[in-house]
């Protein structure tokens, strides 16, 4: 499987001027941020690059400047943490205002590039989708907001205009760490990045960005083809009812294979989980504290990881006394289709007979549920 480039950060810029034929000039005033640090820097498919920087005066002035491409580029203005959006593909002059004091990010005006507009409106809108899901704990309606969300990108963007660079922009928007169009295991989405990728073909064929949007694609259509052959004969785990399990076969935090159906005579404690999040330690302190009390009588924990960064997991595992496996796919992972994972963090209770029992929506008091099978 060729090798999926995702990382376009939470927010991708673009930008792009020219008064000399081979370059972009940027240029422009931002106020309320005398003294401050405003970088210049090129947002590629794996890292950021600062391309320049400038330290701004009371008028805030300011112009940068870098050769023009052939294809669409991806840039950012930034000070702190505040950034503006851009994006260019050929020779424009574009001219940004805004007061830092102001929410730079997306109260900005921009001249001379229209998909640059267009970006804006885009950000705006996710910044806005970001606060009402925060704002919210209720599964359904986060969902009903992601769906409505991207029902509206899809159908005014992106397969509106599939070769314009906000189309691509709009592809790797984020909430929080996660992509909102999932290009895994989502039909619907794959669809708009195929749409995006087949007119990258076309209108900037050869472009780097354009064929690892066509390796996305077909990565996940392949994907999703392969969960559904797997689903055809795998348990419907949202309504386990004394199932077998499917295995799980992962290198533990000391490189060993580890198969969760060689822990048939135990109680199992199948728990899906992401270290670097929020409240992750509080909830292992919980289930460090049920493993202790019950591990002599038969309990065993099997916890999967879906870190990205391994060193930081291992360093997380090091100390924990149950058994640690990482999947390298991370939150692309083919076990969060196979085990219907609805949440990070995820948990299901496996019998003796290595039968998945139940999964955490289905449980009320955890320890009593695991008293009763053990």
């Amino acid at each position: 499987m060729k090798k999926i480039l995702l990382t376009m950060c939470s927010v991708i810029l673009g930008l792009t001027c020219c008064q000399d034929g081979d370059k972009i000039y940027i240029e422009g005033n931002i106020t309320g941020a005398t003294d401050s640090m405003l970088y210049f820097e090129q947002v590629g498919i794996t890292e950021i690059t600062t391309l320049d920087s400038m330290k701004l005066s009371d008028e805030g002035a300011f112009t940068f400047t870098c050769a023009k491409t052939e294809a669409p580029e991806f840039y950012r203005l930034r000070i702190h943490n505040q950034i503006i959006n851009i994006c260019a593909d050929s020779i424009q002059n574009i001219k940004v205002t805004a007061d830092y004091g102001n929410n730079m990010a997306t109260n900005y005006s921009i001249e001379g590039c229209e998909d640059c507009k267009k970006i804006k409106e885009l950000t705006t809108m996710q910044i806005r989708l970001q606060q009402q899901v925060m704002n919210t704990t209720d599964d359904d309606t986060i969902q009903s907001l992601l769906h409505q969300y991207k029902e509206k990108v899809k159908r005014e963007y992106i397969f509106a205009a599939p070769s314009r660079a906000y189309s691509y922009f709009a592809l790797f928007q984020t909430i929080g760490r996660y992509l909102i169009f999932d290009p895994s295991t989502n039909k619907d989405d794959i669809k708009a990045f195929a749409a995006v990728a087949t007119s990258w073909d076309t209108y900037f064929p050869g472009s780097e960005r354009g064929e690892n949007l066509h390796n996305i694609a077909i990565d996940g259509m392949n994907n999703t083809r392969y969960l559904e052959a797997r689903m055809k004969n795998a348990i419907d785990i949202s309504n386990a009812e004394e199932t077998g399990v499917i295995d799980i076969a992962l290198p533990d935090n000391n490189g060993n294979i580890r198969h969760l159906t060689d822990l048939k005579g135990k109680v199992v404690l199948l728990y899906f989980n992401i270290f670097n999040t929020d409240q992750s330690m509080e909830r292992i302190m919980q289930v460090r504290e049920l493993y202790e009390k019950y591990q002599q009588r038969g309990l065993e924990v099997f916890m999967v990881s879906l870190d990205d960064n391994e060193h930081f997991w291992k360093t997380s595992t090091k100390r924990l006394p149950w058994i640690n496996v990482r999947d390298e796919a991370g939150e692309y992972s083919q076990l969060i289709g196979l085990y219907n994972v609805q949440s990070i963090p995820s948990f299901y209770l496996i019998n003796r007979a290595n039968q998945l029992v139940s999964r955490d929506t289905q449980i009320k008091d955890l320890e009593k549920s695991i008293l009763e099978l053990l």
